[in-house]
């Protein structure tokens, strides 16, 4: 029962690093650090990942598919369509208030690449091009006017927001970008 199986020291590897690297970046998080903080051997790693590059990479996969699916069950959350769509900036109000509360791991990893065609990079917009998406689907679903240019205004409101809750300390940001939403939705 207490014997880690390979799927579960995969699953470690991956959640320290993708804590480490939200934490701190990508450059500061050396492989020592991570054999260190995981707790496994460098051999681990190099077992499951064949390099530091293949391993961010997953653990930002990981990051996109849960963080992605916390929004959605947040804002679903919310009766009726005008309530979801504004229930994106009360999810974001709850996640800047937290303590782990770092900005967008995607906004932050990008931000250390210099080439747009870097996988980073290329995951990190993979990661709000699915954002717009939802966005667009709530848009969608309340029946606007123009969808796609009000969700990709709420992508900007949203990373807005994001990007000013980390950068300033303030958790109003939020609530600033929920009183947009409302003016730019007509609610």
């Amino acid at each position: 029962m207490n014997d880690i199986t390979c799927y579960d020291t995969r699953d470690i590897i991956l959640d320290v690093t993708e804590k480490l690297i939200y934490r701190h970046g990508i450059a500061a998080t050396g492989m020592a650090l991570l054999v260190k903080t995981a707790g496994v051997s460098r051999k681990s790693i190099y077992r499951y990942f064949a390099n530091k590059d293949e391993l961010v990479i997953a653990a930002l996969q990981r990051r996109d598919e849960r963080w992605m699916q916390w929004l959605r069950s947040e804002v679903e959350r919310s009766d009726g369509s005008a309530e979801r769509l504004l229930g994106l900036f009360s999810a974001l109000k709850a996640w800047f208030g937290s303590a782990d509360f770092r900005g967008c791991a995607f906004i932050n990893t990008s931000g250390e690449t210099g080439n747009p065609h870097d996988p980073v990079r290329l995951l990190a917009k993979a990661h709000k091009q699915k954002l717009f998406e939802y966005a667009l689907e709530l848009c969608k679903a309340h029946g606007s006017p123009d969808p796609e240019r009000q969700a990709a205004q709420l992508l900007i409101l949203i990373d807005g927001a994001i990007t000013v809750a980390l950068v300033m300390g303030d958790s109003t940001a939020a609530d600033h970008a929920h009183c947009m939403a409302r003016t730019l939705l007509g609610l």
